[in-house]
């Protein structure tokens, strides 16, 4: 990186923010306003990463020097009339759809919700896709986007209501309702009433028994996340976790006859159910990416089979519980990530619009995967074209 160049350190800080570097992150954006004071890139990173901090006042004052105020139009490449389309995003986090957004179809115009001035008027607009997924970490910028849309007649791709239903907690409790359902019981608690010495009496009396979960709220892909054996690991495992509220969630046991436990993934894009991954792992903590399949075939066969007949795989009465659930959800754009208990209940880990799509890496191991998961990213694509009303 070239120390006198604005554009880099702004660069530069974006990455750091988004790994989790945040004072690394604050000094190369201010770097880049001391070349460059009215560079717009530095100012939004910067507006950003101060609002995640809780610095509100700060960012808002440089969220107006970027001129986060107001919708942002990203370049069009279509040779035809345009669909205009207006994106909600959250400067806290956001579902992975911007890439499906075409813009040889889309004239795209964004709006980060926390900054929107409440006067600005929106620019025409013929769809609206909401990308805030996240209902825990982004429960306010949802509240802002019901607020935006209030002012707009145009269809709603994800109704910020819908997501705002879809918390850790709340989907414990509506989707443990539902048949064929388990879901580990979850409330959120501060982290000084868990770090009291009669919390792990006052956990049990909540009805939670050992071993519990512990995670932060707003974290995904296994970040901040810890089982908690017995009531001598409390604090530490407090300790290890930031932020100001915790969520605790019963820890509820999916290992496999063969000890592993599974997870299993099926996206669901405009109603319909996909398959997306089954990960296996020696670990409580599945993640498709740190999951222990690279290494065993056998895995990836069953990966595999799941890809190419989910029915077989789970039979009709998993299916008919999966969209009890989809139905519950209401999303246009979700997933569902589950295993099974001992009597063969379907066990919700996460119900939400914040499940990623990645691609397969290049390695021929994963050959298996490319044809299942571009199904669905296309299905992803072809929903937002139907929805603009273009073939």
């Amino acid at each position: 990186m070239r120390p006198q160049s604005p554009i880099g350190h702004t660069n530069l800080a974006t990455l750091l923010r988004e790994d989790g570097e945040t004072s690394e992150a604050r000094e190369h954006y201010q770097a880049a306003l001391r070349l460059d004071p009215v560079s717009s890139g530095a100012h939004q990173g910067l507006a950003i990463l101060l609002l995640r901090l809780g610095e509100l006042e700060a960012a808002r004052i440089h969220g107006r020097l970027g001129v986060l105020g107001q919708a942002q139009a990203s370049p069009y490449r279509g040779d035809k009339r345009p669909v205009p389309l207006l994106l909600l995003l959250s400067a806290l986090g956001n579902a992975p759809l911007e890439p499906f957004i075409d813009d040889r179809i889309f004239l795209k115009w964004t709006v980060f919700v926390e900054f929107l001035d409440p006067a600005a008027e929106l620019p025409p607009h013929d769809l609206v896709l909401n990308a805030i997924g996240d209902a825990d970490r982004c429960a306010s910028g949802l509240e802002l986007a019901e607020r935006i849309l209030a002012r707009t007649t145009a269809p709603v791709l994800n109704l910020p209501s819908r997501v705002r239903a879809t918390g850790r907690a709340a989907n414990a409790e509506r989707l443990g309702q539902l048949s064929g359902v388990v879901s580990a019981r979850t409330a959120e608690w501060t982290r000084e009433s868990l770090l009291a010495s009669d919390a792990p009496s006052a956990l049990e009396r909540g009805g939670f028994a050992w071993p519990l979960l512990l995670r932060s709220p707003g974290y995904h892909t296994g970040k901040h996340f810890v089982k908690v054996d017995g009531p001598a690991d409390l604090p530490s495992a407090i300790e290890a976790l930031p932020g100001a509220r915790l969520l605790v969630m019963q820890f509820v046991d999916t290992r496999s006859a063969d000890g592993q436990f599974r997870k299993y993934r099926v996206m669901v894009v405009d109603g319909v159910l996909y398959p997306f991954h089954l990960a296996v792992s020696s670990n409580w903590k599945v993640h498709y990416l740190t999951a222990d399949m690279a290494d065993h075939p056998e895995y990836r066969a069953e990966d595999d089979a799941f890809l190419k007949d989910m029915s077989q795989v789970l039979g009709q009465d998993v299916l008919r519980t999966l969209d009890r659930i989809r139905d519950q959800l209401g999303l246009d754009y979700g997933g569902v990530d589950f295993g099974f208990d001992a009597r063969g209940n379907l066990v919700v880990f996460e119900a939400n619009a914040t499940m990623a799509m990645l691609a397969p890496q290049g390695d021929d191991r994963w050959d298996y995967r490319r044809t299942p998961v571009n199904r669905v990213r296309e299905a992803t694509r072809r929903m937002l074209v139907a929805r603009a009303g273009r073939r």
